[in-house]
């Protein structure tokens, strides 16, 4: 009874308030927009990969300066020394400073930069159609829970008034036993039945809380507050056009998330194309040096040596491209191109399971209709058949067991009445999911 009590003090919480709490709070949709600015800042970054390199160098040596004639590779450890060869192996201490401004630029590469661009920038659409379809799908996850909180709040009322009744038959009983009407026995049977009533709520009690529970980790709320509106199933069903609506498919956030996909992969498609395509570059240099060593030869002192006395520049225009990547491109090409293909398929899967899921959901709607129409007349003749009975058990006229099995009848007719709810509410909502219609259904409520 105090779960009773407690939803009738908690003021209940619309479908849509639950929504907008979980849109704002849920923490898989922080996460999926973080995720979000990682790849902005990801496609700015790539932006950016067209700017040059400019570097300066200053550097004061000291060390010896001897020369000999023959080739080598230098690897990038062999020090340089400029000037003259000597006849004799000099070891006397030279000073210099270099410095030096740097610059490479490749200025164009045949479209490599502008597809980099446009890769960067379909990874963004693609996160973004990730977290709009992560926040579909859990609206539906909520909407579904919270009709099944309805469900529950329904079936612990339906378990409520089934105490009720148990505990009036239990007195007519014990006041028949006390006037010899009726044997001791009745009182047993009824006691049975109100015990296994009570714990039957005390089971409902706990699934609701446990729902309420899952409810709040997604929405932020505390559980407690989490009470569904009891009005929601009926105002659904009473607009007879509810479900007349037409689809939306083609803009459902599944069906443009993998749409997303397969254009990010013929993006990719584009970048391998342009990615082993030739270079040109700028590039440019000036840069001062000064040394002990004279323009005779002559060795000065070491501190001579630290001070510019010659300049230079240097600017080049060149074009380079790798033979073997004709063979790299190719290679690379035809793995992209399976990667799309498999895209591909993978969007027409769920074109066409989507499309079936909208077909299953119309035949579940046509359902939901037919039951609703006909649970009215199983109640009506449950109730009628349980108050005769009630009244033929306290004129003596039928035995506990018919009347318990009236109640139960009644019992399962309720049940049967709140099960047709929810599958009418549940099978609207599963045919506007399907078919990106959610908005139009909840417009019907308050």
């Amino acid at each position: 009874m105090a779960m009773a009590a407690t939803a009738q003090q908690t003021p209940p919480i619309t479908l849509k308030q639950l929504l907008s709490n979980v849109s704002r709070e849920a923490p898989a949709l922080l996460t999926d927009s973080a995720a979000i600015l990682i790849r902005q800042a990801q496609a700015a970054e790539v932006r950016s990969s067209w700017l040059p390199n400019l570097k300066l160098n200053y550097q004061a040596d000291i060390g010896t300066s001897n020369n000999t004639t023959g080739p080598y590779f230098g690897f990038g450890m062999v020090p340089s020394s400029s000037g003259g060869i000597r006849n004799t192996s000099v070891t006397t201490a030279v000073g210099d400073n270099l410095g030096i401004a740097a610059l490479d630029w490749e200025i164009y590469n045949f479209g490599k930069y502008s597809a980099q661009n446009r890769v960067a920038n379909s990874d963004v659409q693609v996160e973004q159609n990730q977290f709009a379809q992560s926040k579909y799908q859990l609206q539906a996850y909520t909407i579904g829970s919270y009709l099944q909180l309805l469900r529950l709040q329904d079936f612990l009322n339906i378990q409520y008034r089934n105490i009720q009744r148990n505990e009036q038959i239990r007195l007519s009983i014990q006041s028949l036993a006390k006037s010899g009407v009726r044997a001791g026995v009745d009182t047993s049977i009824a006691e049975a039945e109100l015990s296994k009533a009570r714990l039957n709520y005390i089971e409902l009690k706990n699934q609701l809380k446990q729902l309420q529970l899952r409810v709040s980790e997604i929405s932020g709320l505390p559980y407690q507050s989490i009470v569904p509106d009891t009005t929601v199933e009926l105002s659904l069903i009473n607009q007879p056009t509810a479900y007349l609506f037409a689809a939306d498919t083609a803009n459902h956030p599944l069906i443009n998330f993998y749409k997303s996909v397969y254009q990010d992969n013929l993006e990719r498609e584009n970048l391998v194309k342009k990615l082993y395509n030739p270079k040109i570059s700028l590039n440019a240099a000036a840069w001062e040096r000064g040394s002990s060593i004279n323009g005779n030869g002559q060795y000065n002192n070491v501190s001579n040596g630290y001070g510019f006395d010659r300049g230079n520049y240097l600017v080049g225009l060149g074009i380079s491209y790798n033979l073997f990547d004709l063979r790299r491109r190719q290679l690379k090409l035809s793995t992209q191109k399976a990667a799309t293909s498999y895209a591909m398929k993978n969007l027409e899967e769920q074109k066409q399971a989507l499309a079936l899921s909208a077909s299953q959901a119309d035949a579940e709607m046509e359902t939901a209709l037919e039951r609703l129409k006909e649970i009215p007349k199983q109640l009506k003749a449950a109730s009628d058949g349980y108050r005769q009975k009630l009244s033929l058990y306290k004129s003596g006229l039928t035995d506990i067991i018919e009347l318990n099995a009236a109640l139960n009848i009644l019992y399962r007719a309720e049940t049967d009445y709140m099960q047709a709810k929810y599958e009418y509410a549940n099978a609207l909502f599963q045919k506007a999911i399907t078919q990106n219609q959610v908005n139009t259904v909840l417009n019907f409520l308050k």
